[in-house]
């Protein structure tokens, strides 16, 4: 899926090794932006801290997994993307950038096709509640969602979560807007009864980070990592990647135009709700578009 999972960047030195984990899905193109977000960060970093080398587990593993993997210090990974929350930043180290501006808080849904009339008749939160919602058990948006009063059925693979909305186990599948039209793309010859629906939006303050293994070798890599991700967003090529990755795709979901409903995140950290704060500019407003 990614050109050269392996990258080294000099031989001179010993290499900084990074085990990224490769997801379950074969159709899981959001891999390729963290991927490589990660790599030139890491590139980014090489005069400071030398070389290094990125590379894939022997084999496939969920996110869940791979959290407890790094937190064991297995050594399979010790480098994940993830979605945030209070126990997971307790649990590993968070390099606290948000890697996907944050875009992870604006929800559209993919829904079957013979529901979009239904939902555009859709005007208060209390009549999306009205409304069943489909997850996974080990997300972070589960516990969101149940909080807030949807009614939530989990599936048991990300895979199998398609199929279920499909087969009317579930009315809707909420997912960022980069994902949902994503995944539509990627599963509309499969899956012809899904479509991504038109008028909602669903927010909710959360964001991804890379996370490591608390641990004297996690923080050094959190650092170097941190390190990276700051001289991106100085010289513009933060922006830019997140532009070539997600720009067409955000401009498919009309955001500021769609009715938006506002629910609460119980499993945001102090800590990251205080980062948000001192540095807005990292975070992806609809307003502005970026």
């Amino acid at each position: 899926m990614v050109a050269g999972w392996v990258s080294l960047a000099a031989a001179a030195a010993e290499s900084t090794v990074l085990v990224y984990p490769r997801s379950e899905s074969a159709s899981d193109s959001q891999v390729v932006y963290d991927y490589e977000l990660l790599r030139q960060a890491l590139e980014a970093t090489v005069a400071t801290h030398g070389p290094y080398e990125l590379r894939p587990p022997a084999a496939a593993m969920n996110q869940a997994r791979a959290a407890d993997e790094i937190a064991t210090g297995s050594g399979l990974v010790n480098v994940l993307a993830r979605s945030t929350t209070q126990e997971q930043e307790q649990r590993l180290l968070p390099v606290r950038i948000p890697i996907d501006k944050g875009l992870i808080s604006y929800r559209v849904f993919l829904i079957r096709s013979d529901m979009q009339d239904r939902f555009a008749a859709v005007n208060t939160l209390d009549d999306l509640r009205g409304y069943s919602v489909g997850s996974y058990p080990t997300w972070a948006d589960t516990r969101i969602l149940r909080e807030a009063g949807f009614k939530v059925v989990t599936g048991d693979s990300y895979e199998g979560l398609f199929r279920m909305l499909v087969a009317r186990r579930f009315d809707f599948f909420s997912r960022s807007a980069d994902e949902a039209y994503r995944e539509y793309d990627e599963r509309r010859e499969l899956l012809p009864e899904m479509r991504v629906e038109d008028h909602l939006l669903l927010h909710f303050p959360t964001t991804r980070f890379f996370f490591v293994r608390r641990s004297d070798e996690g923080t050094k890599l959190a650092a170097r990592i941190e390190a990276g991700l700051n001289r991106m967003i100085k010289d513009g090529s933060f922006d830019a990647l997140f532009v070539k990755y997600k720009g067409p795709l955000i401009e498919r979901a009309h955001l500021r135009t769609r009715r938006t409903f506002n629910i609460e995140n119980p499993a945001l950290s102090p800590e990251t709700l205080a980062a948000r704060k001192a540095r807005p500019e990292l975070w992806f407003d609809p307003a502005r578009g970026r």
